[in-house]
């Protein structure tokens, strides 16, 4: 969540040049050099009598530290003014000691002295290089450096305030306002509904720092996962969630930012995967003003709220506002689905190429009632370079972005959707099918699990009931 550049010790990203400098040896590769000599004796000729040569080997292997050597992209320099060093895209040349092997020759004489001679080569020295930029595919061209700390990992170091004052300034040159726009995800490890002491003091300590971030750099929406109840009852969970959501609106140092409740793709354990567990949670909440909901496109298909017709979308969304109520909804996560309706699986799909397919979301962009609400993409970005080596492609996000304003007031029976309707699931077919297969697989064993299991319950009713007989 928080804002990053590289300036502090406190930081999560690369350390500056000078102190990964100071992590290394400042002595040459040949000063750091520890000799291993290797001594290989060949001898040719066992008969008496013969001379015999030898053959010896000496191999100087030299271990060194890897010296690293940055190399400033001189170009973006003399277009740009002079940035932080952190800010700077960095390579590494990684130099590898060179092997010297020396050869020696000795002819062994009737004396038993030898004369030796010498020979040396010298191998290649290697080079490798690599990109040592802090965040990975960092934008282009900007002084803004926007990243979130791990959603898989605890580790939060301290937000540096050089980094929220970036993100600030950046945000107000580029016309953003964050408390409308922004909507920074919470960690998947967060659980806030497990009632083990230690963890629900781990996750929310967690909750709790990622609502004061948001609060110090003017971010109102923080959207989250509620939560599992492996550990406990559905009922406890709930609770659970509720009042850790209380005890972080009585802290003011989580301002008025609104906690987002997610809606979730599988039942279960999960909390979530229905609207009415997150009404339940509302209900709890003391602060009505400061929760809300976020609805994922691929989370609720699976599901079971359904949104690829007019008809089946009115009925979700009046569903949606009886049980939870429209004022609650904040914000869309759009994301299409690599698996059916009903699945209970989390697989999102890139924008018309899944089950949902355009229409749905032509109906979603075209419902007035949302318009205004930040609309975010978590689609797939993976593509192939044309070594067919597998890459990610962030254009993918802009030219959907483009493609969803485009579906703003589009006909649906007009020659322009029904081509790219058509193109976009022909894209998307081999994936559907391959997921709709292993859906299917997995449902047809459930059922032959329960039929089985039906049958051992017959089968030991019958036995019971023929012990009865027998003892009347």
């Amino acid at each position: 969540m928080a804002p990053s550049r590289e300036s502090s010790s406190l930081s999560s990203l690369s350390p500056p040049p000078e102190d990964i400098r100071s992590q290394t040896s400042h002595d040459s590769p040949a000063q750091e050099a520890e000799a291993e000599v290797e001594l290989v004796a060949k001898t040719a000729g066992n008969r008496r009598g013969q001379k015999r040569k030898v053959e010896t080997t000496l191999k100087n292997s030299k271990r060194v530290k890897k010296a690293i050597k940055y190399e400033e992209d001189a170009e973006s320099e003399a277009k740009e003014p002079p940035k932080h060093k952190g800010l700077s895209t960095k390579k590494a040349r990684v130099e590898e000691a060179s092997v010297d092997e020396v050869m020696a020759e000795a002819e062994e004489g009737n004396d038993g002295g030898a004369k030796v001679k010498k020979v040396q080569r010298k191998r290649t020295t290697s080079k490798k290089q690599t990109n040592l930029a802090a965040l990975e595919q960092r934008t282009l061209d900007t002084k803004l450096r926007v990243g979130a700390h791990s959603q898989r990992k605890w580790d939060n170091p301290p937000m540096d305030p050089e980094h929220g004052a970036l993100f600030i300034d950046g945000c107000k040159k580029h016309g953003i306002d964050p408390a409308d726009s922004c909507l920074p995800h919470g960690s998947y490890l967060v659980n806030l509904a497990h009632p083990e002491e230690s963890r629900k003091k781990q996750a929310y300590d967690s909750f709790h720092d990622d609502l004061t971030r948001c609060h110090k750099l003017g971010i109102r929406l923080y959207n989250f996962h509620p939560g599992n109840c492996n550990a406990t009852t559905r009922e406890d969970g709930i609770r659970l969630i509720a009042e850790h959501i209380n005890t972080a609106h009585k802290d003011p140092a989580t301002g008025s930012v609104v906690a987002v409740l997610e809606t979730m793709a599988s039942l279960g354990n999960t909390i979530g995967g229905t609207f009415k567990d997150l009404a339940e949670v509302i209900n709890l909440v003391n602060n009505k003003k400061r929760v809300g909901v976020c609805l994922d496109t691929c989370h609720i298909f699976a599901a079971g709220y359904d949104l690829r017709t007019p008809d089946a979308y009115a009925e979700t969304m009046s569903t949606f506002d009886e049980v939870i109520g429209l004022k609650y909804l904040k914000a869309l996560h759009m994301n299409d689905s690599k698996s059916p309706f009903t699945s209970y699986r989390d697989l999102h799909a890139q924008i018309g190429t899944g089950y949902l397919g355009l229409r749905a979301f032509h109906n979603i962009v075209n419902d007035e009632r949302l318009h205004g609400l930040p609309m975010v993409l978590e689609t797939p970005i993976d593509s192939k370079d044309g070594k067919g080596k597998k890459i990610e492609d962030k254009s993918i996000w802009a030219r959907e972005i483009k493609l969803l304003e485009k579906l703003v007031g589009m006909d649906v029976e007009s020659e322009e959707f029904q081509k790219l309707e058509a193109e976009l699931q022909d894209r998307g077919k081999s994936e559907r099918e391959r997921v709709g297969d292993q859906v299917e697989r997995k449902k047809a064993k459930a059922k032959g699990m329960k039929e089985k299991g039906k049958g051992k319950a017959k089968s030991k009713k019958a036995d019971s009931e023929d012990e009865t007989s027998d003892e009347e």
